[in-house]
């Protein structure tokens, strides 16, 4: 995204090093520095999402594409609790420092704990990406009716931000 809007000024965001991981092939298995991806996250919603934070809300949702292609064993059809579960195992690969904990998880039912470590307005940022990443997770584990909030928002003073997930599951489309 950063690279195809040659019409804005980065350097109101980035530093020197972010420039230098710009120039480079992205590698999808590599790891990068969370201080380059708090500093992108910031800029990108302020010059591409507007502040609009249902818009990275959205990109949440459309990154489960991307995870899908490295993981494809993520999503149980039909079992949405079990594609939970397969992500609490699948997290620690994700991050080196815990930032995305699987609370509970029980039928129709998970808590997700979120913890970036960056910035407040940052943190609030990419928790919105999580929000629509798990989203979007159910529906394609054959949830119906998912509803995803926060019930704490470590960007307004909590210790954490956890995420409620609520969702159904038709007894016809249940794996048997």
């Amino acid at each position: 995204m950063v690279r195809g809007r040659k019409d804005v000024d980065w350097r109101k965001y980035l530093e020197a090093e972010d420039f230098a991981t710009l120039s480079q092939v992205i590698d999808p298995d590599g790891w990068y520095a969370m201080e380059t991806f708090e500093r992108l996250g910031i800029g990108i919603l302020r010059e591409i999402a507007l502040g609009q934070l249902e818009g990275v809300r959205m990109w949440g949702r459309f990154q489960l594409d991307q995870v899908r292609k490295h993981y494809h064993a993520l999503i149980a059809p039909g079992e949405p609790m079990e594609t939970m579960m397969r992500f609490r195992v699948l997290a620690n690969s994700f991050f080196d420092f815990g930032a995305l904990r699987v609370v509970t998880v029980e039928d129709e039912h998970a808590v997700v704990a979120v913890a970036y470590q960056m910035s407040p307005a940052a943190e609030e940022t990419a928790s919105y990406q999580t929000l629509g990443f798990f989203d979007r997770l159910l529906e394609e584990a054959g949830a119906s009716e998912v509803s995803a909030r926060f019930t704490a928002r470590s960007w307004a003073g909590d210790e954490l931000t956890h995420i409620d997930l609520h969702w159904t599951v038709d007894a016809r489309s249940r794996k048997k």
